[in-house]
Formats: structure tokens, C-alpha cells, sequence
């Protein structure tokens, strides 16, 4: 209950203007009620009229029939007297109905003793504001601020004049509202702002209590694919399921929330011992192994669960919800479908890819990356036929950085595209400026990423890059790994049109990835790279040795030429001669080189041959 001498500020229901005009009427609605009720006398009536502006009885009658606001006159013992509108629209009832009735009659249970209090306040000569409930007459609860000012007769409290409004709407507005700051609409869970305030009341409670307590950040793993299958609303309707699927494993409710698109985020709390918490996700992860049904079609998903355990009163939930995505980042990159416990050494894995995320545009622009070439001889010759460019980064601090150290967080962060359109431009820079000195015209084969690949217009970038350096597109060779030929249609004709410009197409690292003899015969592809993984063992494995010989078989057949990776010894040259496969690269012949050691290395080449013949 509020004191506050008849004033109440707009947010809880009553605005300055509603204010002054409860005023007004405060003053003079006793005077309309006493005469519509026929209290005064004619000789008492007669003096109001005579001592009064002209206008006075006309505003008093206007103010009780039209005023906007409702009031009802309530005598010293709660009975309503008289109401200056037809209230059978807010509660249900009629005038009759309620004059002479209890106001308590139509009160709330929970608002009775407020509402009592209000009362008894007003009848010592206080003005009360306050929040009730009453009962509507076909049963359900409605919403009311009602002001309530004392009726004064000669220094007399003779009743209590109510000023009434309905809050109804309003509140349901403000609860919608409230809804929707803190629950997920889709889902009816709880959102991310609900659930991280709610850990960090349980967080503060384990901590009192000495108890631990874990949480999970969840993903669907491939949730892309189904909305690419079934389509958006599908996918929402398993997002549904799999909601309702997780709540029967939690105690609470509120312990499980939709933190956004496919994550889901749980509280395991009052955690028995270390394995409890592996009880608990085995739980959760065998209850989404039965199948869902989409449009008929039953849908097996798999889940991935990132976890972090407090440890003492120190972490807060902001600090465990990372901790927990960072551990499911990590078991997204190892395969997904299972869960993790996050560790220290996480962080530091997660700070290193952002600093080198972050120093990698700052390497890009202060022109810190340079290549190196790998030469690729002809087996039968010994020549050099070409040459492959592999990115290193010239460090600063730390001198020259292999790839290995770097590519995985570019291709992560999406830098990959930048830096690999700047191998293929200086590439072709290089390449054509070794032809100017008068050496060779071989071309330099160019790895390309996923990225990059998939980006609109990639023909028109080549092309561009040729006509920039002047170097014919017969001496660039763009190296596509097997995964990129999934989407056999796309890759179809982007692969067409950079074989129109005359730019040659390989596979690299065949055998390792989604090896199909569709896209071999449909896509313009010119030849195959064996991986260096089966060309390390093919003298000591004959599994490894069969594998290359029936690679190299199977391309020759399909009129595709064939380079191994990865030679490194005198026997394996001689296998892969035996064998007749065409090409080959590694340190056998050479290290990967700086553009001036090839210089040399070419230079040399006009005299004679850089690998041994063997026939």
C-alpha cells in the first residue's frame, strides 16, 4: 500500500492528467452524489445553487454522468452507495446489483487484507493507491487500481469515494512483455537472460551450501541439414521435440533453456560425485536417440555437449557458459556427437586462435606472408614439369610459421579467402615473372579452400588475376580437394568454366576424402595427386602399395594423369616408375623453396636434368 497524498505516478496506472481530474472530481463528486441521492434539503440545496458560479451544478452533473474515470461512493461500512457508471462492463454487475452490496463481496482472497487496510486508512482521512483483484461476475479475476479518498460531512468521515481502473490489459501487456524479455516464444523455455540469471542464483546457493554444480551447452549437430531437408518449420518442430525430450531429464523446469538457433544450455546441480555428471549427460543424450518424426519421416539426430563443473564460489555464470561453449567448440572439431569437459588448456587453445586470427589481417596487411614452391618432376624425364606454391607467414616475432599453425584458424575465421585470393595473384606474379628472366614456361599449381571455391564469381576473380600479372592461364593449375566435388552439379560448372578460361584442374590428396568415380568421369578434372600418406608405407605396406598401383591404373584408363605426393626415398621412385605413374613431388627431389632458390633451381634445370632417369 501507498502513501503518497493522492498522487501516483504514470507507470503504476494513474498519469498527471488522470490526476488532476481525480482531483476535481475528489472535491466535488460528494456534492453531485448527496444531490442526485436527494441527501440535502431543498433550503440546503437552493444555497449551493445561489452561492455558486452558474455553471457549477451543470459541471458537477457533467463530471458524475461523463467522466471517463469510474467512482464508486462506498459508506463507513463498505456498502457501495452510488456508481457514476454503468459498471456491467467491467465487473459483470449492474448499478442495482451492487448498491447496497459489500465491497469485500467482489474482492480477490488474495487482495481482501490489502484492500481492508486501504479502508481503514481512508476512514481516518488518508488517501490510498493500490494494485487489486477483484472477481468478475461470470468468475475470473480482474485487475484494478483503485484511490481511494475520504468523504467528509461537517469534519466527518461519512464514506469513502473509490476511484476505480480497470489495469486488466495493461497487465497482460506487461506480462507478454516480460514473457518475451525472459522465455523463448518457439519453445516456451527459458531464453539466455533468464538462465544465466537463474545460474547465478545457484551458483550463490552452492556456494553457501558447499555443493557443485554443471553446466551444458548443447548443439544439434548437422541441424543445418535438416532445415535444407524439411525446411524451416520442420526444423522448428524438432527443436520442439527435443525440448520437451531434455525437461523429463532435469529436475526443474527452468533448468534447461533455448539459448539461440539449435544450443540448448541445462543446470545439473547438487552433483554427488565426478561421475555424476557423466550419469547425468548419458541421461540427456539417450533420450535423443530415438528417432524423430518429420513429416512422416523418421529423423535420427546426434548431439554434441560442452560442459564446465564450478568449482568453488569464484566463477560466475558468465565465466561457466563460456567455458562450456568453448568445450563444445572443441568437441564440434573432434568429430561431434559425444561431450566434453572443459579444461584450463581449452582457454589457452581458444585465446592462441584468436590471437592468431587477429594477427593474420595484420600479417595480410603489412605483407608479412610469402610462398614457396615445391617442384614437381616428370618421372620418365626427370624434369621439372611445374610447381606447387605453399603459403608461409614471416613472422615478426616468431620467424617463419608453417601452415599447419595457421591455416586452421583462417579457414575458421573465414580470413582464408583473402589470403588464398593473395596465393593465387602471387603465384601468377612470380610464375610470370621467372618467364620474363627467360626460364621454363611450367605452371604453378595453386591450392584452393572450401571457402573460396564456394564463392559466387570465382572464374571472373582467376580471370581478373591473369590479365592483372599477364600470365597465361595455361601455366595456372588450381589443386580442389575431393569434398569439394560433393555438389557434383555446382562444382560441375565451375570447374567448366575455369577449364574455358584454360586454367587446368587436379585432385589433391585423392583417396582421402569422398572418392567417387561419377565426379571423375562428369568433371573436367586434368589429373590426381596420391596422397602422401599412401605413398609414405608403399614398401613396407603392400595394402598402401596395391592402393597407389590401382590408383594409378584406374587413372590412366580414364585418361588422367597421376603425381604422387610425398616422395621421399630412391624405392619409392622406383615403385612409382614401375608402375608408370606419370609425376611426383617431395623431398626426393626437393624441399619446398624460396622464389630465389628456384630461380637457381630453374636455371640449373637449362643444363640438365634434376632427377636421376631410371628405365
Amino acid at each position: 500500500m501507498s502513501h503518497n497524498g493522492g498522487r501516483k505516478s504514470p507507470v503504476n496506472g494513474w498519469s498527471n492528467n488522470g490526476l488532476w481530474l481525480a482531483g476535481i472530481v475528489a472535491s466535488v463528486v460528494l456534492t453531485a452524489s448527496v444531490v442526485s441521492l436527494g441527501w440535502l434539503s431543498a433550503r440546503r440545496r437552493t444555497m449551493i445553487a445561489s452561492s455558486a458560479p452558474s455553471y457549477q451544478l451543470e459541471l458537477l452533473d457533467s463530471l458524475y454522468n461523463d467522466s471517463p474515470i469510474v467512482f464508486a461512493v462506498i459508506d463507513r461500512h463498505g456498502r457501495f452507495l452510488d456508481i457514476n457508471r454503468d459498471p456491467s462492463e467491467m465487473v459483470g454487475y449492474t448499478k442495482e446489483d451492487m448498491t447496497g452490496q459489500q465491497f469485500a463481496t467482489m474482492v480477490d482472497a488474495d487482495s481482501l487484507e490489502i484492500t481492508g487496510q486501504i479502508f481503514q486508512q481512508t476512514l481516518r482521512g488518508g488517501k490510498c493507491s493500490q494494485e487489486i483483484k477483484i472477481i468478475h461476475k461470470q468468475g475470473h479475476s480482474i485487475d484494478l487500481n483503485i484511490h481511494t479518498s475520504p468523504l467528509v460531512r461537517r469534519k466527518k468521515t461519512i464514506g469513502i469515494l473509490v476511484f476505480i481502473q480497470d489495469i486488466s490489459d495493461r497487465k497482460r501487456s506487461l506480462e507478454r512483455i516480460r514473457y518475451m524479455a525472459y522465455y523463448d516464444d518457439m519453445t516456451g523455455l527459458p531464453n539466455r537472460r533468464f538462465f544465466t540469471n537463474r545460474l547465478e542464483e545457484k551458483l550463490k546457493a552452492a556456494g553457501k551450501n558447499g555443493t557443485r554444480l554443471a553446466v551444458c551447452y548443447m548443439d544439434v549437430d548437422r541441424f543445418k541439414l535438416v532445415n535444407a531437408s524439411f525446411g524451416r518449420d520442420f526444423g522448428d518442430m524438432l527443436l520442439l521435440q527435443i525440448a520437451e525430450r531434455l525437461t523429463r531429464c532435469l529436475p526443474e523446469p527452468g533448468d534447461l533453456a533455448r539459448m539461440e538457433g539449435d544450443e540448448f544450455a541445462a543446470c545439473l546441480d547438487h552433483l554427488e560425485d565426478s561421475e555424476d555428471v557423466n550419469r547425468r549427460l548419458d541421461a540427456m543424450m539417450s533420450v535423443l536417440e530415438e528417432p524423430f518424426e518429420l513429416s512422416g519421416i523418421p529423423v535420427h539426430i546426434t548431439v554434441s555437449f560442452g560442459v564446465a563443473v564450478s568449482e568453488g564460489a569464484s566463477a560466475d555464470a558468465g565465466t561457466l557458459l563460456k567455458r562450456a561453449d568453448t568445450a563444445l567448440h572443441r568437441v564440434k572439431e573432434n568429430g561431434k556427437n559425444n561431450y566434453m569437459l572443459h579444461s584450463d588448456d581449452m582457454d589457452n587453445i581458444a585465446l592462441h586462435k584468436l590471437t592468431i586470427q587477429h594477427e593474420m589481417r595484420r600479417a595480410l596487411a603489412n605483407n608479412e606472408f610469402i610462398l614457396y614452391y615445391q617442384p614437381q618432376y616428370d618421372l620418365a624425364s626427370g624434369q621439372i614439369v611445374g610447381l606447387e606454391a605453399l603459403i608461409r607467414w614471416m613472422h615478426p616475432e616468431r620467424g617463419l610459421v608453417p601452415p599447419g599453425e595457421f591455416i586452421p584458424a583462417a579457414e575458421e575465421s573465414g580470413i582464408i579467402v583473402p589470403l588464398g585470393n593473395w596465393v593465387i595473384e602471387e603465384a601468377c606474379r612470380q610464375n610470370k615473372a621467372w618467364q620474363d628472366a627467360g626460364m621454363p614456361c611450367i605452371p604453378v599449381s595453386v591450392n584452393l579452400s572450401f571457402r573460396q571455391f564456394t564463392e559466387l564469381n570465382l572464374t571472373g576473380k582467376v580471370a581478373s588475376i591473369l590479365e592483372k600479372t599477364g600470365l597465361k592461364a595455361r601455366y595456372l593449375e588450381i589443386e580442389i580437394t575431393e569434398s569439394m566435388t560433393m555438389d557434383v552439379e555446382r562444382a560441375s560448372k565451375c570447374l567448366k568454366e575455369l577449364t574455358e578460361l584454360g586454367v587446368n584442374i587436379s585432385i589433391d590428396d585423392f583417396g582421402t576424402g569422398y572418392s567417387s568415380f561419377h565426379y571423375l568421369k562428369s568433371l573436367p578434372i586434368a589429373r590426381l595427386k596420391i596422397d602422401r600418406s599412401f605413398v609414405r608405407h608403399i614398401q613396407q605396406d603392400t595394402n598402401d602399395a596395391a592402393i597407389v598401383a590401382a590408383i594409378i591404373a584406374m587413372a590412366h584408363n580414364l585418361q588422367l594423369q597421376v603425381i604422387a605426393e610425398g616422395v621421399e626415398t630412391q624405392d619409392q621412385l622406383h615403385f612409382l616408375r614401375s608402375h608408370r605413374c606419370d609425376e611426383m613431388q617431395g623431398y626426393y627431389g626437393s624441399p619446398p623453396l624460396s622464389s630465389a632458390n628456384v630461380l637457381e633451381l630453374l636455371q640449373e634445370k637449362l643444363n640438365r636434368p634434376a632427377l636421376p632417369t631410371y628405365h
